[in-house]
């Protein structure tokens, strides 16, 4: 890899050799982001950087940007330097995240402000936060040929395989959710319904262009990009394709879901936009509700279907394990099917005839 030179003031200095030149505009932001806080030639920000720049997605690269930062400012915080930490400041690392506030938005306060106000991070989040920073530390010692991933032995959080934390809504609340994105706009409509009968995560369906869309055997298809960045043709319901077709009014080219300027649909958007269709529909979770719950919920639900075979969900649900596609199997639908209801039943029945004591 080719030298990054990093200027004192934070900038990357514009090379033609410079392997930065092919970096998304993210991982540069970030690596100029870093170098405001390291001296002049500090390794860290350029392989911050490339570590990010291979990342397939966008989804991923902004993910693992807000994780790293987290661990980056926790380490300057105690006056480490993160490629020297060793174990003993990562473990300490992994027992601050169990308390540390999240940021959250300031009511009234600028656009943009946050405080740590919110609740300590859930231990998914925490194992995920984790696995991002040891994911860095094994990229530089690779690169780098030396030192080691202070991460590899710190215990993460024992997390339930069965379990999802994510908490979905019945079939009811999702017709009243795409009634309300009916109403609010095609796009609207067109994004959610998408989202929930294709099963898309919010990054597919925002990175999906109009040229995807097309045919195979008579079926509607969208060539989508998938977690990881491989790619596959999905089947678009009759009635998702009219919902598109009549968002898009003859568009043919340019980002499926996208803003009046033509750009692709900010995620923070749809995350607004969701939430406020949920709160508009009378979803029970709409405080908590976002983009991800519509693949829950469709990959729930299509579980929940007489006759449902986990090997066609699974499919459906792009997801290559089939553990994976259980752990979005609501709680609610093992909650109805609990053997409890039945032990309890007949215990009752058996108890109403005995005599009282």
């Amino acid at each position: 890899m080719s030298e990054i030179v990093v200027h004192s003031g934070g900038q990357l200095e514009a090379s033609t050799h410079s392997a930065a030149d092919d970096w998304p505009q993210e991982a540069i932001d970030f690596a100029n982001e870093l170098a405001a806080h390291y001296p002049h030639g500090d390794p860290l920000p350029a392989l911050a950087g490339a570590w990010i720049a291979r990342q397939k997605t966008v989804n991923t690269r902004g993910t693992y940007i807000r994780q790293f930062r987290v661990w980056d400012q926790y380490a300057r915080s105690r006056g480490a330097h993160p490629l020297e930490a060793q174990f003993p400041l990562a473990e300490a690392f992994s027992r601050y995240l169990e308390t540390a506030p999240t940021m959250r938005s300031v009511k009234g306060g600028k656009r943009g402000e946050k405080a740590p106000v919110g609740p300590p991070r859930s231990d998914s989040a925490r194992a995920n936060l984790m696995s991002a920073c040891s994911s860095f530390h094994a990229y530089a010692v690779r690169a780098r040929r030396e030192g080691s991933d202070p991460f590899e032995l710190v215990a993460r959080p024992d997390l339930e395989q069965g379990d999802s934390s994510t908490r979905g809504s019945t079939e009811k609340e999702s017709v009243l959710l795409l009634a309300a994105a009916r109403a609010d706009s095609p796009r609207a409509y067109a994004l959610l319904l998408a989202m929930y009968s294709m099963a898309l995560r919010l990054d597919s369906a925002l990175s999906a262009r109009v040229e995807d869309l097309g045919y195979d055997e008579g079926h509607r298809t969208l060539n989508v990009r998938l977690k990881g960045g491989r790619r596959k043709r999905k089947a678009v319901p009759p009635a998702t394709g009219h919902a598109i077709d009549l968002y898009l009014d003859g568009r043919s080219e340019g980002p499926l879901f996208q803003t009046a300027a033509g750009r692709a649909l900010d995620p923070k958007y749809v995350w607004t936009l969701v939430r406020r269709l949920a709160d508009k529909a009378g979803i029970k979770n709409a405080a908590t509700f976002h983009p991800h719950v519509l693949k829950h919920d469709a990959v729930t639900h299509a579980l929940a279907a007489p006759g449902a075979k986990l090997h066609v969900v699974q499919d459906f649900a792009d997801h290559k394990d089939p553990r994976t596609t259980r752990l979005y199997d609501q709680k609610s639908n093992r909650l109805d099917s609990s053997p409890g209801y039945g032990i309890a039943a007949r215990i009752a029945e058996q108890l109403a005839d005995e005599p009282p004591a």
